[in-house]
């Protein structure tokens, strides 16, 4: 069946700001689906609250809404716009849940408008997990035993009916919050207490544990003519036991048998059949026991999901975008495969490589929290590694994670206490993966490593090889190595740092070697089909192998663009945002774009919008071996955070072309003595310090500038280790905290403006003439991180003395620093005076807040000028925005029932909302107002 044509408008809802549970994918899955539903002639209208997204820019919808996502602003949209249908499948649990409520109260009956993608029924039998279960055993699929609970007293009738052990499944949740396993009696009345909290409708299925099971996912596409497929199998290397989220996962499955995979593939269409008019992309989650003599299914999520993006990006079939067609009426054979361009979109993709997600977490910043891994999500963000192998992929994601790791050990941070180790294999941590392989060294039998942690003993036995291969290299140094034993070490995905650890010598004496031995990398494309039919598509990873597959084009300037790696706190999605239009502008000025990025999540990495995609480690050697293949005209890092900051110092030692602002200016602005000496000599004031390398010095350096003091590490992301401290003791404490986790580092410590007031501006400068994008003024106190303050764009109560001074100050020093591009400027006022904390010459996390409350597109304008084709004269500078934007940001503390919610310096944020106001009198504004000005005055 074609589209149908009577659907001329739908109504997109997004999923909100990042939170644990619920992050970047969901712009990438939202944002595909506009663009597809417009390609048809369908005005695409898309809300959601989240400023620093692809998705809510005028790129990707013809209307877009930033408003809160509750019924209120749908109807206000339905009020405004002629809306035929909505597509609530794209924004995650938020997006289902917000148009069940509307379902409810009668909105989409009231204005006429149909549910594409999923139903009611069958969200109703995905979602409620009584019906569901009931819905499974009608049909005949085994599920475990269970039963749900509404009220506490039918919970504890349940457990004593099934018997412990149980797991605890709240409906209706986000990333498994208010999941549990209860081993322990004496922890049911808690944990039974906390699920039905944590469920919108109060209600929890009380089941048989199956810990220790292994677990796969199935994502799946169907049509409304019943026509399904299953585009990716994904295999958990974590067992039942570790929330899907914050499990390791591969594709293809390495120890599924086909008889098992084949029953899943049965059991999974007929449940799409079973849940009524659906028609999109479908996760099922299967578990088996450790031997597959028996399967049950889990739960389905009727929509795109987490794993989508993840299948996706590992399969080259773009699902949300096909997702979008069927909701309309395609069928899947009336649609054309992405990436070959000559095949339909109705088959199975087929990996000739493998694909390894390594979750990323924050623990660091959740001070108190619970590190240990079960029901609930906790990771922020993930990253995968393509290889030709597992061992490849899986090093190579460990080596994207930016976690100061080289790959999977070798590089002299192994674990070596036994009880540590054995302790870390039964009880999964975020580290978990490193110390399997650290018991191997020690000796301990694969039976025991298998019996502490239920991973596969396939998966075992890879990692095993890696300690084989490190102790045949430690028999030799970097003269002797055999030209084989390079290759073997380099196929199962060493870096260069690795093997020169072994070897005892320098990452680039192992570079120099392995080139002389002709050990180099090539490129192999993604094409979904195993080569059988041409791909198209740019879309590259790299191995050791013979046939390169990436030609470089001859004709055309090129540009390369590094990534922001994995999504997390201090570093999130609007750097995504920033690099997505960095491609685009470079695009606009006829350049060849080439993005490198390993975060499977997000939108950079769709192989549409670069021109070529290389799905690699934003690693050094990864890097530099890319662009000694395409010798780009230049190198932008701007963008990307201080991920791509932190490359910027070897680029330059390596005399590749850095675009826009030097490093010798980002690493002065970096650089505390540095930059301070330039504010000295510019005549701007600034909070004074003193650098330390050690605890005495530090003591020094608080005596001369005075209690209270601000410490932190030099070359900080997100506040990490800031602390504001008091007195001798606390600083001593603190300084040595720091210098232990990163030896030969430095410790700043500035005298702290208490009781001042914050904000930040943002401008782009040219080298020759600056303008000023946004000033914003922070509703908190100085003291709380900027990413953690709610910012007023434009101020709301600086003087104009205050302004005038904060635009000569911005102007002076971005000439002064020699600027091409965007630079953020923090400062501080107190007694009607200015004081510059930091300059950041980079994309910041409010850019894209400033671009969508404007709606201007300052990162074209700043990337133009890093290529050197615009001057600021160039562009059009007119803001549209009426009244004030409020950047809110959002927390995540939901997760952690014990952490320390206290705001300091340290950012703890996950995501941000935008919300707009009138006037200083509305009432979210001048509640927050309030509370700022009673702490002034206290």
């Amino acid at each position: 069946m074609p589209l149908d044509t009577s659907i001329k408008s739908v109504l997109i809802i997004g999923s909100g700001p990042i939170v644990i549970g619920q992050a970047c994918e969901f712009d990438y899955s939202g944002s595909q689906a506009s663009l597809a539903l417009r390609e048809e002639g369908i005005k695409v209208v898309l809300i959601n609250s989240n400023p620093a997204t692809i998705m809510t820019d005028p790129v990707t919808a013809d209307k877009i809404y930033l408003l809160p996502l509750d019924k209120t602003s749908i109807e206000k949209i339905l009020q405004e716009q002629q809306i035929d249908a909505v597509l609530p499948t794209m924004g995650g649990q938020t997006a289902l849940n917000l148009a069940m409520e509307c379902h409810k109260a009668g909105l989409w009956k009231k204005y006429n408008v149909r549910i594409l993608g999923a139903d009611v029924t069958a969200i109703n039998k995905a979602e409620d997990r009584e019906l569901f279960r009931q819905t499974m055993m009608q049909i005949g699929i085994p599920v475990a035993k269970a039963e749900t609970a509404n009220s506490f007293l039918k919970g504890k009738e349940i457990a004593q009916r099934i018997g412990f052990p149980l797991v605890l499944r709240a409906s209706y949740t986000l990333g498994g919050a208010g999941g549990a396993f209860v081993n322990d009696p004496k922890d049911f009345d808690l944990l039974l207490q906390r699920g039905l909290q944590a469920s919108p409708v109060h209600e929890v299925l009380v089941e048989q544990s199956v810990y220790g099971w292994k677990e796969y996912e199935l994502e799946v596409m169907r049509d409304l003519a019943g026509n399904k497929i299953v585009v990716c199998t994904i295999e958990n290397l974590d067992p039942m036991g570790v929330h899907t989220g914050d499990s390791i996962t591969v594709a293809p499955p390495m120890t599924l048998p086909d008889t098992v995979y084949q029953a899943m593939r049965d059991y999974a269409f007929r449940i799409l059949d079973e849940l009524g008019e659906f028609a999109g992309g479908c996760n099922v989650q299967f578990s088996t026991n450790p031997d597959g003599t028996q399967i049950i299914v889990i739960e389905i999520n009727p929509r795109v999901s987490r794993s989508s993006a993840l299948a996706s990006k590992a399969t080259g079939y773009p699902i949300a975008r096909i997702a979008a067609k069927l909701a309309v009426g395609y069928r899947l054979d009336e649609l054309s495969n992405q990436i070959t361009k000559n095949t339909s979109a109705f088959f199975e993709p087929t990996l000739d490589y493998v694909i390894v997600k390594i979750p990323r977490w924050n623990f660091a910043k959740f001070h108190g929290a619970d590190p240990h891994l079960g029901l609930s999500m906790k990771a922020v963000g993930e990253v995968m590694g393509i290889g030709r192998s597992f061992n490849e992929a899986l090093q190579k994601a460990c080596q994207s994670l930016e976690v100061r790791r080289n790959g999977m050990g070798a590089d002299g941070k192994e674990l070596r206490d036994l009880e540590k180790i054995m302790d870390s294999l039964r009880n999964p941590k975020d580290d978990r993966i490193f110390h399997v392989k650290d018991a191997m060294h020690l000796g301990v039998p694969l039976k025991d490593i298998y019996e502490a942690t239920k991973i596969d003993m396939w998966y075992l036995n890879e990692i095993e090889y890696l300690v084989t291969i490190e102790k045949e290299l430690t028999r030799y140094t970097i003269d002797t190595i055999p030209q084989e034993l390079m290759l073997e070490a380099k196929k199962n995905g060493y870096s260069d740092r690795q093997i020169a650890h072994l070897l005892g010598c320098l990452e680039s004496q192992v570079y120099k070697t392995r080139i002389a031995q002709d050990v180099k990398r090539v490129y192999k494309l993604v094409d979904t089909c195993a080569a059988e039919f041409e791909a198209e598509t740019p879309y590259y990873y790299s191995t050791f192998d013979n046939e390169n597959e990436s030609i470089v084009s001859e004709d055309k300037k090129k540009v390369v663009i590094f990534g922001s790696g994995p999504n997390r706190i201090g570093q999130g999605i609007e750097f995504d945002y920033c690099c997505v239009h960095g491609v685009l502008a470079a695009k606009e000025e006829n350049f060849e774009t080439i993005m490198i990025n390993c975060n499977p999540e997000t939108v950079s990495t769709d192989f549409n919008v670069a021109d070529k995609l290389y799905f690699e480690p934003v690693f050094w050697e990864h890097i530099y071996d890319i662009i000694q293949h395409e010798k780009p005209e230049g190198v932008i890092v701007q963008l990307g955070g201080q991920t791509a900051l932190k490359l910027a110092e070897k680029l330059d030692r390596y005399k590749i072309n850095i675009l826009g602002t030097s490093f010798d200016m980002m690493d002065m602005a970096e650089d505390r003595g540095r930059f301070s000496s330039l504010l000295r000599d510019l005549e701007i004031p600034y909070p004074d310090f003193g650098e330390a390398s050690n605890a005495e010095e530090a003591l020094e350096v608080a005596r001369r500038v005075g209690y209270p003091v601000l410490v932190r590490p030099s070359y900080v992301l997100g506040g990490q280790d800031m602390r504001i401290v008091i007195n001798d003791e606390e600083l001593t404490k603190h300084v040595i905290g720091i210098l232990s986790k990163v030896p030969g580092n430095k410790v700043l410590v500035d005298h702290f403006l208490d009781m001042a007031i914050e904000g930040e501006v943002d401008a782009i400068c040219d080298g020759e003439d600056v303008r000023i994008i946004g000033m914003m003024e922070h509703i908190e106190p100085a003291g709380i991180h900027s990413g953690d303050s709610m910012a007023v764009l434009p101020t709301f109560d600086l003087s104009e003395g205050v302004i005038a001074q904060v635009e000569e100050i911005s102007k002076k020093l971005a000439l002064a620093m020699q600027v091409k591009g965007l630079i953020n400027i923090q400062f501080a006022v107190k007694d009607e005076k200015v004081y510059i904390i930091e300059a950041n010459p980079r994309a910041s996390r409010t850019v894209p807040f400033i671009a969508k409350a404007h709606q201007i597109p300052y990162v074209n304008y700043a990337t133009k000028i890093m290529l050197g084709t615009h001057k600021l004269k160039d562009f059009v500078f007119k803001p549209k925005l009426e009244g004030y934007a409020i950047k809110v940001p959002v927390f995540s503390f939901h997760k952690f029932p014990n952490v320390d919610k206290a705001l300091g310096p340290e950012m703890k944020s996950t995501g941000e909302k935008i919300y707009f106001i009138k006037d200083l009198q509305d009432p979210f504004f001048v509640k927050a107002y309030n509370e700022r000005n009673m702490y002034l005055s206290r």
